[in-house]
């Protein structure tokens, strides 16, 4: 029990250290494409990423330093760690994707 609690938080903080560098990345693409086009979808993607960033740096926090939500996390039913993990490892795979379109 103790073993499948401890490889859930570390896939939720590899998860969301992931979607941190992703987004970082993304961000990046998507600030030189609005310098360049003023387009509003960009300005769009690149809010969207604020967010997202922030949401990350929440959770990559909660995971690593909040001795009181890694006890909830260890001490929660099965069914509440998986959906917590498999929220940031939903999003890393929707971020690999929508990386893999931006950078072709």
């Amino acid at each position: 029990m103790e073993r499948t609690m401890s490889l859930l938080l570390d896939a939720a903080r590899v998860a969301a250290l992931a979607n941190i560098g992703l987004l970082v990345g993304l961000s990046y693409i998507w600030m030189g494409a609005y310098r360049r086009h003023r387009a509003n979808h960009t300005l769009g993607l690149l809010v969207f990423a604020a967010f997202l960033l922030v949401q990350n740096g929440l959770w990559l926090y909660l995971y690593v330093f909040h001795g009181q939500f890694i006890h909830w996390f260890g001490e929660g039913d099965a069914v509440y760690r998986v959906g917590v993990m498999a929220l940031c490892g939903l999003q890393t795979f929707a971020l690999v994707a929508l990386a893999a379109i931006t950078w072709r």
